[in-house]
């Protein structure tokens, strides 16, 4: 069972790259957001899913989408992890 203390096999896998962030890409990362039309996309996918009205095309276009956010928002929070870091040096 995963917990909140336990690191993810994904978390593992990315301390490498959390090791390389300066603090200004890391900033970067923490602020990226999906664009609008993308956001849009993501959001008419989840509905479709929702309804149970997805294609089977959608829903491999959804998985991917929310796989990738998945990823994202395990580099966002190693890259908080550098921004708060580095404020205590």
């Amino acid at each position: 069972m995963t917990t909140a203390t336990t690191p993810t096999t994904l978390s593992r896998l990315l301390d490498p790259v959390r090791d390389c962030l300066t603090v200004e890409a890391a900033r970067r990362i923490a602020a990226l957001r999906a664009d609008d039309v993308t956001q849009a996309r993501i959001d008419e996918l989840a509905e479709k899913n929702s309804e149970g009205a997805i294609t089977p095309d959608e829903r491999s276009e959804y998985e991917a989408l929310v796989s990738a956010g998945n990823l994202i928002a395990v580099l966002q929070a190693k890259a908080r992890a550098v921004i708060a870091g580095s404020s205590t040096r």
